[in-house]
């Protein structure tokens, strides 16, 4: 094995299960000493229990890694800390932090309730702010980090009835194109995921009932996880897919666009007459920050 993980130190959230518990075996086999934490609730975030994660824990021992549990929330900003504190704790270092911890609370928005739609909000969007944010200081300190946030197909394509997980998954998009910046002068290297597989929180979706359990498995997604979190990994702020075997970037685009002269007094009517220029999507072209995007467009004549 080239990609090795000795030395190092990881935390991967909602790990007792799925793609979690995946993430965490495949680092602890190739080295890492792994905190694996898991609430231990239900798909829904309701219930706790620290079974699954000690069973991960068990797993990793007995195939002769090293592994601690932790059954603490990423909900909360004190919880959240706790689990990096643990790491601290056990293994003296945090190396590389992997916000897998998720729920789902699906149905369509007028039947939604505003607590379901910020509960799940919270736990995937801020629970990775807040694990993160603990994180990050001995990160800087060490002058080294890995960062994987996790979000979905629903959040950059949109889902029936998943407005609030959409929503929270296309959020930590956001978060990691501003955190790339200011990483990367410290070595700390960041990637979001949009990873699927057939897992228990899947479940609701109807993925069983299309593909093959068989082809969407963890291990494939584990393999793009465990590279993307390796020293290997030098490529920061990247949306990486990956199911059934399928590998690709995403990437937010911006068409040619239309530019006239901005002293011209635009109207709703001009920009009817100009909407099937703007909407065309010509020459779509990437940015790396708000700074490159904008300095393009006040260049454009």
């Amino acid at each position: 094995m080239t990609i090795a993980f000795n030395g190092r130190v990881a935390v991967v959230t909602g790990a007792g299960n799925g793609l979690g518990k995946s993430y965490a075996l495949a680092l602890a086999a190739r080295g890492a000493r792994v905190v694996v934490n898991d609430l231990g609730g239900a798909i829904d975030g309701s219930g706790v229990s620290g079974t699954p994660a000690d069973a991960v824990v068990e797993e990793i021992r007995a195939a002769g890694g090293e592994a601690v549990a932790n059954y603490d929330s990423v909900a909360e900003p004190e919880s959240a800390a706790n689990i990096v504190q643990t790491a601290i704790d056990a293994f003296g270092q945090v190396d590389i932090v992997i916000n897998n911890a998720g729920i789902v609370r699906d149905k369509t928005f007028h039947k939604m309730s505003l607590e379901d739609y910020e509960f799940v909000a919270r736990v995937h969007f801020l629970g990775s702010v807040y694990v993160t944010h603990a994180a990050y200081p001995h990160m800087r300190d060490a002058n080294y980090g890995r960062i994987l946030m996790v979000s979905s197909n629903s959040g950059l394509y949109g889902n029936f009835g998943q407005t609030n997980y959409s929503a929270a998954k296309m959020a930590v998009i956001g978060f990691m194109n501003t955190l790339k910046l200011e990483g990367a002068r410290s070595n700390i290297v960041i990637n979001a995921l949009a990873p699927l597989a057939a897992t228990r929180i899947a479940e609701p979706s109807g993925i069983f009932d299309t593909y093959d359990p068989e082809l969407v498995t963890t291990d494939a997604v584990a393999a793009m996880v465990t590279y993307l979190v390796s020293e290997d990994c030098t490529d920061t702020g990247n949306i990486v897919a990956a199911t059934a075997g399928y590998y690709s970037r995403i990437q937010i685009v911006e068409s040619e666009g239309v530019r006239i002269d901005p002293r011209t007094e635009m109207t709703p009517d001009k920009i009817a007459d100009l909407w099937p220029q703007i909407h065309e999507m010509r020459n779509p072209q990437p940015y790396e920050d708000g700074v490159s995007n904008l300095t393009a467009v006040m260049a454009k004549e």
